[in-house]
């Protein structure tokens, strides 16, 4: 089997991880194509003795640490321009902590992979993922909105939700119960499943709710790879089912984490 082939599977997870580490997923998917790039223009220095996953985000971390893969276009007289570029990718770049937290919460990454992944130690990660939880101690807390067709994965979103210290604004089962509920008590954060229980899709919802304002969104669904192409607007925060506490803790914090900041970023999410 070939390196492409080995790598292929795992493409739309990296797709994953790369966003929620942006925030977008124009910046994303950059850090991805500058990863792939590398390994086509050197093949045979791609790491052979760990798995083909581990070995594939081992690249792209070591692209995240050393390259911006943003093409921002500033004329070279431009020092104030330059200055403001220089500044976005400062206050985009994910916290080391964070990082770990990722790693380890949503790719499901040990503590010791994610150590080889970020040239640290097992030790360290573990000292990062409970700093970075502390830290989500500490975030500001959102109102959200849970749009869910399925009463015991609902009741299971809520109660995480709620125990992270936010506030449910409700929980929807349709495309226009969601509409309706967001227009009626505007949330802070959507949690929103693909497909619906009148056949109507989340994703639409959401369109319609990102047409009267702004919000971060977090999308929940059993097929993540139908979502990370990179071929079309997708989502930036995707949580697959089933889904672990963690994950779900993780993610919002991700969401909150950039929507708190005051950079530009993809409201497709």
């Amino acid at each position: 089997m070939s390196l492409g082939q080995q790598l292929a599977p795992h493409l739309p997870f990296l797709r994953r991880y790369a966003r929620a580490l942006t925030g977008s997923q124009e910046h994303g998917d950059r850090y991805v194509r500058a990863a792939l790039e590398t390994i086509v223009a050197a093949p045979g220095e791609f790491p052979r003795d760990v798995d083909p996953r581990l070995g594939l985000y081992r690249i792209f971390q070591v692209i995240w640490r050393t390259t911006n893969a943003d093409d921002d276009v500033v004329p070279a007289n431009d020092d104030e321009g330059r200055e403001a570029v220089a500044r976005a990718r400062l206050a985009r770049m994910t916290p080391l902590s964070r990082q770990a937290l990722l790693l380890t919460a949503m790719e499901g990454f040990t503590v010791d992979d994610a150590a080889y992944l970020i040239d640290s130690d097992s030790v360290e990660v573990e000292k990062l993922v409970a700093d970075a939880m502390a830290e989500i101690e500490q975030q500001t807390r959102a109102r959200v909105l849970i749009v869910e067709d399925e009463p015991i994965i609902a009741m299971d979103i809520e109660t995480i939700v709620r125990d992270l210290g936010h506030e449910v604004t409700g929980v929807a089962v349709t495309r226009d119960e969601a509409v309706a509920l967001a227009m009626e008590d505007r949330p802070g954060l959507v949690l929103a499943d693909i497909q619906l229980a009148d056949d109507s899709s989340g994703i639409d919802a959401v369109k319609d709710i990102l047409g009267e304002f702004a919000v971060p969104v977090i999308f929940i669904t059993a097929f993540p790879e139908r979502l990370l192409t990179g071929e079309r607007p997708e989502p930036t925060f995707l949580i697959t089912k089933p889904f672990q506490r963690s994950t779900v803790k993780a993610a919002i914090s991700q969401a909150l984490f950039f929507d708190e900041s005051t950079l530009p970023h993809d409201r497709f999410r």
